[in-house]
């Protein structure tokens, strides 16, 4: 059980989330040893607060969902999170410019990012559902390049969420020495568990507490 809970960060993104739900959150995570506490910006400094002396990290959004702020947005946002307590930063990628194909721009964009994490872990996320099949692997290949540690599928508020085709492409593309989180729909341990078997090393979930109990 503790093997599976090490891939999951427990995430609460909704926007009407209370303090109330999120201390409900960074609880469960401390009891099955999760992996982090995915949250917004506003709820970063009870969640750094309340997992002080524990094991599970601190995760937090930046230009969440769109991802259709400007680089120094996101990199003013990186740095909020860092002072605040972030160990990792979840970033939506600029979808437009892949779209456009100012595969420079974003790579740069990218990067810019990465520095500005200052050594922490960056997952991009790429929201796969908007994406054709040449563009996810375009992005993949940038957000490698782009120095981050990890390729995330989803925001979780797109039209669907990870997809086992999608995992198995992204894993093809980035290979075996890059992280990869499935996230956006997974509710249940064997959908979890089939995310893992595709290529998944991290899982995204709001139901992590049921991924667990196997309901």
């Amino acid at each position: 059980m503790h093997a599976l809970a090490s891939y999951i960060d427990h995430t609460i993104l909704r926007e009407d989330a209370t303090k109330k739900d999120v201390e409900r959150f960074v609880n469960e995570a401390i009891q099955y040893q999760f992996k982090g506490v995915c949250v917004s910006l506003p709820f970063l400094p009870l969640v750094v607060q309340k997992l002080e002396k524990s094991s599970v990290l601190p995760i937090c959004v930046i230009d969440f969902p769109k991802g259709t702020g400007s680089v120094s947005e996101k990199v003013s946002q990186v740095h909020k999170a860092i002072e605040i307590g972030a160990e990792e930063l979840d970033v939506v990628m600029n979808a437009s410019l892949l779209h456009l194909k100012k595969y420079k721009e974003l790579l740069q964009e990218l990067e810019q990012v990465v520095e500005a994490a200052r050594g922490r872990s960056v997952k991009v996320i790429i929201e796969t559902c908007n994406l054709t099949t040449d563009e996810k692997i375009v992005a993949s290949a940038l957000v490698k390049a782009s120095g981050a540690q990890y390729v995330k599928t989803s925001t979780g508020f797109g039209a669907h969420g990870a997809t086992i085709e999608d995992i198995r492409l992204i894993r093809e593309i980035v290979g075996s020495d890059f992280g990869v989180k499935a996230s956006g729909g997974i509710r249940t341990h064997e959908e979890a568990i089939k995310m893992i078997e595709a290529g998944a090393d991290r899982i995204g979930s709001s139901s992590s507490v049921a991924i667990m109990e196997k309901h």
